[in-house]
């Protein structure tokens, strides 16, 4: 079975305070998502990531939603249509509050957030099919954060002066529970990309539990700092996300 959301699990955070000077209010990034089926990558799906703002009575919050569909004629086979959204402060991506919608084939589950800095506690809903709801307060440590406000905050950190082959455990949380996972940088290195050869810091990700790798991440060595390309591994196979458009960023 092809679970495209785990693809989201491979982005991750080295820092978790740091301004953001890299992330816009209306960026939009479209990937193709690829499966290796019997040897060959085939393109199944696509994946966005799209940010922009909104106001409410206390704040101006920046909305940052990642969206994974199949493409038509794998639907019969197995369809997908995910949502992970998040509302942080545009400032430094700290989360107030996070919706996962997993909606892929028969199976449906939707994990609402609202997370409190100060008691450092996360007020959780989960829904699934035929309206079960449990409702759940979980503590968190205070650099915790959900996987999508995690997925944009490595682009807040300046990797310029960093020796190849150092490495950051950090925390997600994620289905309630509290996740350690390490990152570790690789270097530079030169890619082809649907932007043109770009320059681009290597990461590899994993557990922090064991030194199994679980997936690369090229970004763009520019003030942008965009994934422009992920190999994936997960446990039925591997895979690859490849960046085919980019509108609206801010550098």
């Amino acid at each position: 079975m092809i679970r495209i959301s785990l693809l989201v699990l491979f982005f991750v955070s080295i820092t978790i305070n740091a301004q953001n000077s890299a992330i816009g209010t209306n960026e939009k990034l479209a990937y193709t998502a690829s499966y290796n089926m019997s040897g060959v990558l085939t393109d199944l799906a696509e994946v966005t990531m799209e940010t922009s703002t909104v106001k409410t009575s206390k704040a101006t919050l920046l909305r940052l939603k990642c969206r994974a569909f199949t493409y038509s004629k794998w639907d019969s086979f197995f369809k997908i249509r995910d949502l992970y959204e998040t509302y942080v402060s545009p400032k430094t991506l700290t989360p107030y509050l996070h919706n996962r919608e997993i909606n892929e084939g028969s199976y449906f589950k939707n994990m609402k957030y609202t997370f409190s800095h100060k008691t450092n506690t996360v007020k959780t809903v989960q829904t699934k099919k035929n309206n079960w709801v449990e409702k759940k307060t979980v503590s968190i440590g205070a650099d915790t954060k959900d996987i999508i406000s995690t997925l944009y905050s490595i682009r807040t950190f300046d990797l310029t002066n960093l020796s190849s082959g150092t490495s950051k455990i950090f925390t997600i949380l994620f289905d309630r529970e509290e996740v350690k996972a390490k990152v570790t940088y690789l270097g530079k290195e030169t890619i082809s990309t649907a932007l043109g050869k770009k320059a681009c810091y290597k990461l590899s990700m994993g557990s922090a539990t064991n030194s199994k790798v679980n997936g690369t991440i090229w970004l763009s060595a520019d003030a942008n700092k965009i994934p422009v390309y992920v190999q994936f591994k997960i446990p039925v196979g591997t895979g690859e996300l490849k960046l085919k458009s980019a509108s609206g960023l801010k550098n």
